[in-house]
């Protein structure tokens, strides 16, 4: 082989793994942001619906559900008077329903608006005030909802269990602590797993008859919070806030698997099923991205820049787009909608 043609072979190789392995910095690509004037305070959760092209925000202490363009992440509305403040959303499609976790006020009741003209047409009553985290369930079509609690000025909360169709609450779970935060659900299984920040440790719950089957102690951190699951190869994604922390842990044993540096003023970590890959939205002003290499070995790979507040998020997989939200509360530089390209992890 010649060297001119050895050089050519060389640059084809070469572009074909600057094609295939994108640099860590280009693992998610800003594409947009929309600036949310006139926000204070904290923004929490966003919902989408991908067939009729709607991504939907809880704007925590604005007070409003905000819904915007889901492929231009443009603003279409600001609702006023729904919801006082508003946390978590879930979308059922076949009711064009939205479920909206509100810890406002002393009212005992989840709202449940018409996702088209945004008006409450329903509420679920739960066992305490101060709704916030919620998880669902598609295998059973039950749905979990955080209450009481520190927002509700008490020392207890409670896990409860409603059906999202009939509207009606089949049970509540107590934990005798203030703070109770994110959980994350077996499809195939009959676990559901949820943080227990009040008392640092993670609790492994029977989804049907809602009783505590172990409780593992989080011990490389304080503050445990959001959490996200790989179900297949039975993986959790924990985020402590006291300091920021990624742990990695087995969901059948519990055994610490792996810990990162994460970024501090966590409020979710997200897994992407198709890229293996865990990205943790940081209020310090970057996204910690992971790299699940296999079950048990993971290396960080990216610090991708956010914004000063950029603490809550979606992954929308089939638009390859990843939504962030930016809370003025922590910056003081304003609201806003970041919209990420996500690129495609090499094999």
């Amino acid at each position: 082989m010649n060297s001119r043609i050895a050089s050519i072979i060389g640059s084809a190789m070469l572009c074909a793994i600057s094609v295939a392995a994108p640099a860590a910095d280009e693992v998610l690509r800003l594409a947009g942001r929309h600036d949310l004037p006139g926000y204070t305070g904290d923004v929490d959760h966003f919902e989408y619906d991908l067939k009729r092209n709607r991504l939907w925000l809880a704007a925590e202490d604005h007070g409003t559900l905000d819904v915007f363009d889901l492929k231009t992440g443009k603003m279409q509305k600001s609702i006023k008077g729904v919801v006082d403040t508003p946390h978590g959303i879930l979308y059922l499609p076949e009711k064009n329903r939205l479920i909206v976790t509100d810890s406002g006020g002393d009212t005992m009741v989840t709202k449940v608006i018409d996702a088209t003209t945004h008006k409450v047409t329903g509420t679920l009553k739960l066992a305490a005030p101060g709704a916030d985290a919620m998880g669902y369930d598609p295998s059973t079509k039950r749905l979990y909802i955080v209450n009481g609690g520190r927002d509700a000025k008490m020392k207890e909360t409670y896990l409860s269990v409603v059906d999202p169709a009939t509207l009606k609450r089949l049970g509540d779970l107590k934990f005798d602590t203030e703070k109770v935060e994110a959980m994350a659900i077996e499809g195939k299984g009959n676990k559901l797993y949820i943080n227990v920040t009040g008392k640092n440790y993670l609790a492994v719950v029977d989804k049907d008859k809602l009783t505590v089957l172990n409780t593992w102690p989080i011990k490389e951190a304080e503050q445990n919070a959001p959490l996200a699951f790989d179900e297949p190869n039975k993986r959790l994604f924990v985020i402590t806030r006291k300091p920021g922390k990624l742990i990695v842990l087995n969901a059948d044993t519990g055994a610490s698997i792996a810990s990162f540096k994460a970024p501090e003023r966590c409020d979710q970590v997200i897994w992407d099923a198709a890229n293996r890959r865990i990205y943790a939205l940081g209020g310090e002003g970057y996204i910690g991205v992971f790299q699940q290499k296999d079950a048990d070995n993971y290396e960080e790979l990216a610090r991708v820049t956010s914004a000063a507040g950029a603490k809550t998020g979606i992954l929308v997989p089939e638009l390859k787009r990843l939504y962030v939200a930016v809370s003025p509360g922590e910056g003081k530089t304003g609201a806003a909608i970041l919209r990420f390209d996500v690129a495609s992890a090499a094999y």
